[in-house]
Order: C-alpha cells, then structure tokens, then sequence
C-alpha cells in the first residue's frame, strides 16, 4: 500500500488516472506536498448554473478536492480520512476562466483536522473561500 502522498504525486506526473470526480467536473491536479495541495479547474458553460454563472457545487468540488488532499498527504500508510464538514463562501461570480485551489491544512491532531482554502480567478481575486474539518481512520 502507498501513501496518499505517494499517490497523488503519481497522479500529479500522469503516471496513475485521476480520480473519479476530478474526471467528471474537470478537476486538474497541480501540486501537492504534505499539507498543502493546488488544483485548477477551466471553467465553461459546462459548469453554469441556470443564471450562467459557475454553479456552487463546481466551487466545492473544487476547493473540497484541494482541501482533501492537502490533508490526505500528511496522513501515514494505512491511514485515510473523511470530510465531517465543509463550508464555502462564494465571494465573486463567474463565467468563465481559469480558477486555481490552494488549500492548506491549519491544524492536524491525533483525529482531526482543520483545512482551509482560497479559490482564485485567472486575475488573482480570490473568488471563493472555504473550510473544512477532516476525521482520521484507518484505511480499508
């Protein structure tokens, strides 16, 4: 078994498929490093809500995808994790775009973990915030 770590670098330089959602939404891995993680989505009308804005799911895939693995890649071999809460302001509309996700872990304990993360546009103005606490497990 590989850690987190180990498997999103492997990601990262196209050596294993990108997980599923990332896929589906258009979820770019960037960078990743124990506790901290970037992704980058190109936003388009894919992505619209029925206003022809991004729909605010879209932002918290986005930021939940860069906050998880931010966490995911301070964790040891056998250990994985879930998300208990997630919360997400929308700061500024958009169209379309490149959007970039940073998502840093503030405060990892024995069990839980604080994650935040800021969601710029191409122009970097921060477009959206959001946090997350994460419960630690052991991996199945």
């Amino acid at each position: 078994m590989s850690t987190m770590l180990e498997t999103g670098r492997a990601i990262i330089r196209g050596e294993r498929d990108t997980f599923g959602v990332a896929r589906l939404v258009g979820l770019v891995f960037r960078e990743l490093a124990p506790g901290r993680a970037v992704f980058s989505l190109q936003v388009d009308d894919r992505h619209h809500n029925p206003m022809g804005t991004l729909h605010g799911g879209v932002y918290a895939d986005l930021a939940d995808a860069a906050m998880g693995w931010a966490y995911a890649a301070t964790l040891a071999d056998g250990e994985a994790f879930t998300t208990v809460e997630m919360k997400v302001n929308f700061l500024r509309a958009v169209r379309d775009g490149l959007l970039t996700a940073t998502a840093t872990v503030v405060k990892a304990g024995a069990t839980l973990a604080y994650v935040e993360c800021d969601v710029t546009d191409d122009q970097g103005r921060l477009v959206a915030k959001a946090a997350s606490t994460c419960l630690k497990l052991a991996r199945r």
